[in-house]
Formats: C-alpha cells, structure tokens, sequence
C-alpha cells in the first residue's frame, strides 16, 4: 500500500458537460470500476490528486479510497492530461482485494552501464520495453525491475528470462522469451560509409591508369 488515501464523492454530472462543471468546481472525475457494484462514476479533489502525483507513488501503485467513512483497496489504472496546461483532467482506478493478483506495468531500469564492454566500446543500449507487464499480488507490487548491463557486449540481448523478478511476480506474457534490451554497434552503420568512400576512390571504368 502506497499509503494515499484519496477521498472521494460519487459523482451525478456525467457527459461530457457534467465533467466540464466537475472541473469547474475544483474536482476531477473519474471512474471506479471493477467488483459487483460495476463502473461508478466519482470526482476526486484537484488539490488531493495533485499531492498524489507529486508523492510518485499514485500510477502503479494500490491506493485506498474513502467514501464517506468506507474505505476500499483501487489501482489507478489510467489518469488524463490536459494537452496544454499538463493538469489532469480524469482519472480511471480499479477496485482490487489486497491479496488478489493483478496485471500491471512496471518501469525497467538499467544499471551498471559503465560495467558494460559493449557501451564502453562506443555500442548503444537499444530498449526494446521500458515497461513489462507483470502478474503480482495487489498489496505486492514491484517498485522496479531492475536490468544489470556488466558484462553486456556488443550484440547481446538481454531476455526476460536473464532478469531477476521481484519475489512473487511473473511476466504476463509466458509463451515467449521475449526481449528487454539489446548491446548495438556502430558497424552497421559504418559499412555503407566506407563501401561508398571506397566506392569514390576506385578508377572508373575503362579509365588508363598513368605510367
């Protein structure tokens, strides 16, 4: 638990002239969804979710809600922006049980880069998934996964399968082991640069050489 408890109210304005007077007023709405009770829709105050988000531990993270004195387990599932002022503007979370799995994304971090041969020799980390899906319980929730480049070369690839998961967690996808990063080089960018130089400095045909 993330320890954010967001108070919240069930919301009558919905449409979308219902969310434009929500915001008027200072709130956010949103939807809770997920159990028996079905998609409800909420408003949330600004100022409440603001705190939240600046905490960095709202999106991906089990948080509790408080209606009038009940309070209850949800994921922030989805949160929208406003394309110009960068202020939310709706929020989506899903009702869990603290012990029940979920599937959620989270963030890949790479370390140790100056451990690795490949990028000291110039090579370039080529992330192929900055987020994995992974399966965990919903009061167990990784903070990270956590990728170590020593010992990477030039044209290695880094599989799920070579990542340590967090106790308890296992990737969605099971039928693949799929990749996570890989260890490029530059040659294949050089070779074109240098069969065209080359290419320059040959005689034409047909041309006499001299002497």
């Amino acid at each position: 638990m993330a320890g954010i408890v967001l108070n919240v109210e069930k919301r009558e304005r919905t449409g979308t002239g219902g969310a434009r007077a929500t915001r008027n007023s200072g709130l956010i709405p949103g939807v809770l969804y997920g159990g028996p009770r079905g998609a409800v829709p909420i408003e949330v105050a600004k100022a409440d979710v603001l705190q939240a988000l600046r905490s960095g531990k709202f999106l991906s993270h089990m948080i509790e809600l408080n209606h009038q004195g009940e309070r209850q387990p949800v994921i922030p599932r989805d949160i929208q922006f406003h394309p110009v002022t960068d202020q939310p503007i709706h929020i989506d979370l899903y009702r869990v049980e603290e012990n029940s799995e979920i599937d959620i994304d989270v963030v890949v971090h790479f370390k140790n880069h100056e451990a690795s041969p490949g990028l000291k020799r110039g090579g370039a980390l080529n992330i192929v998934r900055h987020t994995v899906k992974l399966r965990c319980k919903a009061n167990k929730i990784p903070e990270e996964i956590v990728v170590d480049l020593t010992g990477k070369d030039i044209g290695d690839s880094i599989h799920i399968s070579s990542v340590s998961l967090p106790d308890g967690a296992r990737p969605v996808i099971r039928d693949r082991d799929f990749t996570i990063a890989t260890v490029a080089g530059r040659k294949a960018e050089a070779e074109p640069a240098a069969a065209a130089a080359e290419g320059a400095a040959a005689p034409a045909e047909g041309e006499k050489k001299e002497g």
